[in-house]
């Protein structure tokens, strides 16, 4: 039996040719030079296929013949000097790297494990990749809205002081809300601290937006009559030195102890610089807000080299950017360049927790703090509160918080509690070494 013609005449040149004189016989010949012959398919130009490109039938690949060959390119890679180096070099940077991260994460002084990794990053050159992290998670504040918890002032808080002829307590009047129509108890002071049967500190609470209304931002007034400040350095900022200070409040040391509040930014982006106690950290720049610590306990804030110099009664100087209250006024600053002026915030947006400090015109000190605030806003309720002079202290809620101290029963280890129910840091975080510098009040 013969095949059909028509499929003899399909076969192509290099096949056996097609003649119907032939017998009806497959015809094998080997390939030309240059070409591979693959049972099932013609010749293929190019010679023999590369390794792992064709498998041919019939033949079996050899597993351990691929890997010697594969691991024969290793060694000899290995054997190249540069390349030793690199990785030398590379090794080395993973145990700088795993040293210096570990380092910042078992650092005492406070913080989130997020936080602590986002410090090293900023203090390493990684601060674009931290912010751009942050804006990729960034929420912007809710708009409308009522809080979550009552403002209304607890049924136990004092409202009949003592009046003696040497001692008149200044009772602040209640603040309006920026929100419009007030929530029971809104912008009505209570009395947080007594010190000799008399209100030394007060607190309220007020929602700072008509447009965020759901967020509450505290306010505290002491009266500089009835209370000390204290100047303490950070553990890592401005770092150890000779203060004769400490970075806590240890056992031992908290009888009288009425509240305490953070600080500014991190001394190398506050624009200014840190004095406590003869030390330096920083340069005292003329210009910046500045808090000045005197040796009778009080406080007073202004700008450096204008309202405030140095004298043999300072103990202490904080320095943080520029006013954001002026002789009563805010100035129009504090809505320009609100990343450059005012600080990287989380996720580049406006609205995040700050605080601020202000003096008013009778001497008492004034504490703002809270979430979704702006620049604008804060300034507003320290200008509100009564403060003549005011500056924003440090943002982001890792940073900021204030908190009173309940005596109880052991007033020689009173319980501290935070103003804002919804404050993010721990309210024991000074029982414990701290990182940053905080301020510590103390009953006269």
């Amino acid at each position: 039996m013969s095949r059909p013609a028509s499929r003899r005449a399909s076969q192509p040149p290099n096949g056996p040719p097609a003649s119907s004189s032939e017998p009806d016989t497959q015809v094998f010949r080997r390939p030309a030079p240059g070409r591979w012959h693959i049972p099932g398919r013609w010749h293929i130009p190019g010679g023999r296929p590369a390794p792992g490109r064709w498998h041919i039938p019939g033949r079996r690949r050899n597993p351990r013949q691929a890997e010697g060959r594969r691991n024969g390119r290793v060694r000899r890679l290995l054997r190249r000097r540069t390349v030793r180096v690199i990785l030398a070099l590379i090794a080395v940077f993973c145990c700088w790297l795993a040293f210096s991260v570990g380092q910042a994460l078992a650092a005492p002084g406070g913080g989130s494990m997020s936080s602590k990794l986002a410090e090293w990053a900023r203090d390493h050159y990684l601060g674009p990749v931290v912010t751009f992290g942050e804006w990729l998670t960034y929420q912007p504040p809710k708009v409308g809205g009522k809080p979550g918890f009552s403002l209304a002032v607890p049924s136990t808080a004092p409202t009949k002081y003592k009046h003696t002829k040497t001692f008149q307590p200044i009772i602040p009047a209640r603040l309006s809300s920026p929100a419009g129509k007030p929530l029971p108890g809104e912008g009505q002071w209570r009395v947080l601290e007594t010190v000799k049967g008399q209100p030394a500190i007060f607190g309220t609470l007020l929602r700072p937006s008509s447009v965020y209304t759901s967020y509450v931002a505290g306010i505290v007034s002491m009266d500089q009559r009835l209370v000390s400040f204290q100047l303490r350095p950070g553990a890592e900022d401005p770092g150890p030195g000779n203060w004769k200070a400490q970075p806590w409040i240890p056992p031992g040391t908290r009888a009288g102890l009425v509240a305490t509040f953070n600080g500014g930014f991190k001394l190398d982006t506050s624009g200014g610089g840190f004095y406590l106690n003869g030390l330096t950290h920083g340069t005292l720049t003329s210009g910046a807000a500045s808090v000045v610590y005197y040796r009778n306990g009080t406080i007073k804030i202004g700008v450096w080299g204008r309202d405030l110099r140095m004298t043999s009664s300072v103990v202490g100087v904080r320095q943080n950017l520029k006013l954001i209250v002026d002789h009563g006024h805010v100035p129009a600053s504090v809505n320009q360049d609100v990343e450059t002026n005012w600080g990287a915030t989380l996720g580049g947006g406006y609205y995040v927790w700050r605080s601020g400090l202000g003096i008013t015109r009778d001497g008492r000190i004034i504490y703002v703090y809270g979430p979704a605030l702006d620049v604008q806003e804060l300034a507003g309720l320290l200008q509100r509160a009564g403060a003549v002079e005011a500056l924003q202290l440090d943002i982001n809620p890792e940073w900021t918080s204030f908190e009173y101290y309940q005596t109880g029963r052991h007033p020689s280890d009173p319980t501290p509690v935070a103003v804002l129910p919804t404050q993010e840091a721990p309210a024991d975080r000074y029982y414990s070494i701290f990182s940053r510098d905080f301020t510590a009040v103390y009953a006269r």
